[in-house]
C-alpha cells in the first residue's frame, strides 16, 4: 500500500479529564504544574489508572507471568482485521452474541475470518460513550457501560479455535457487563438484564466463566482493545489493515493506545 494513497482513520475515542474509568478504576486527574505566564513553559501532570479510554490490555492484566505491553511486538499489533457489525444484526441491550453471529457475518459479506486475523466487534455502543468525538448527540454513560451486548463461553472458545490474533470492541468491556463487577455494583441493572434475557444470570455466566474473555484468552496472548470508536462506522463489514499503538511500556499491564485503520485511498 502506497503511503501517499493511504487513507487513515482514527478508531480511538477522546481522552480528557472527563473520560470515565471502568468500574472500580479511577478516571484521570489532569492539572497544570507549569504555566507560560510564570515559568515560560506549559506543563501538565496526569494521574490515572490504565483502563480508561481507548486502551489495550496486556496478558499480564489477567495472567500471572503473562506478557506486558512493552513485550508485544509492533508487527503483531498491526494486521488484517475483520470489522463485524453486530448492530446491523439487531444485537442490542443486554443481548448475547456467539459464533453464530460471526458465521453469519462471513455468509452475509462473503469475507472469511482467517487464522491470524484481528476481529473488531462493532456493537454500535460507541455512540453512547461520553468521549465519542465524532458525534456526542446520543451520549448515555449508563447504557454504554451497563447494557452493551456481550459474549458467553462459546464465543471465547470459538476465538481460540479459529486462531484469532486479538480482538477489539466499541464497548466498555470485551466481556458482557453482567459478567463483570458491574453485575454486583448495579443489581438494578442485573435484574433488568435477567428480564431481557429471560434467564438467570447465574445460568448464563456460571462462576467458572467469570470474565471469560479475559481469563480464558489472555493465557494464550489473545488480548483486546476496549472503548474503540471514532471513525469506526466508516469501516463496518470490511476487512481492513488495522493497527494498535500503545507506548513501549515495560511492566505495563495495560496502556492507552491509538487505534488506526489503514485503507487504500480513493
Amino acid at each position: 500500500m502506497s503511503v501517499s494513497a493511504m487513507k487513515v482513520l482514527d478508531l480511538s475515542q477522546d481522552f480528557s479529564m472527563h473520560t470515565p474509568g471502568f468500574v472500580n478504576y479511577g478516571g484521570p486527574t489532569i492539572h497544570w504544574i507549569k504555566r507560560l505566564a510564570f515559568e515560560t513553559v506549559g506543563g501538565q501532570e496526569i494521574t490515572s489508572t490504565l483502563h480508561v479510554g481507548t486502551h489495550l490490555d496486556a496478558p499480564a492484566h489477567f495472567f500471572s507471568g503473562g506478557k506486558f505491553i512493552g513485550e508485544l511486538p509492533l508487527p503483531w499489533l498491526v494486521g488484517p482485521a475483520c470489522v463485524v457489525d453486530l448492530e446491523r444484526m439487531g444485537v442490542g441491550d443486554y443481548q448475547l452474541y456467539g459464533p453464530e453471529h460471526f458465521d453469519r457475518w462471513e455468509r452475509d459479506t462473503g469475507l472469511t475470518i482467517e487464522r491470524g486475523d484481528i476481529v473488531i466487534v462493532h456493537t454500535g455502543y460507541h455512540k453512547y460513550y461520553p468521549e465519542n468525538w465524532v458525534d456526542r448527540s446520543e451520549v448515555d454513560e449508563v447504557r454504554y457501560f451497563n447494557r452493551h451486548p456481550g459474549p458467553t463461553r462459546g464465543f471465547a472458545e470459538w476465538v481460540l479455535d479459529r486462531g484469532i490474533r486479538w480482538l477489539g470492541v466499541d464497548a466498555g468491556s470485551q466481556d458482557h457487563p453482567m459478567n463483570t463487577l458491574i453485575r454486583k455494583v448495579r443489581p438494578d441493572e442485573a435484574r433488568k438484564a435477567e428480564k431481557a434475557l429471560g434467564r438467570s444470570l447465574d445460568d448464563i455466566f456460571p462462576e467458572d466463566d467469570y470474565q471469560i474473555m479475559h481469563r480464558l484468552l489472555f493465557p494464550h496472548d489473545v488480548i483486546h482493545i476496549e472503548n474503540l470508536g471514532g471513525e469506526i462506522d466508516q469501516v463496518l463489514d470490511q476487512k481492513i489493515t488495522f493497527g494498535c499503538f500503545p507506548w513501549r511500556f515495560q511492566g505495563g499491564e495495560a496502556a492507552f493506545c491509538r487505534a488506526v485503520a489503514f485503507l487504500d485511498g480513493e
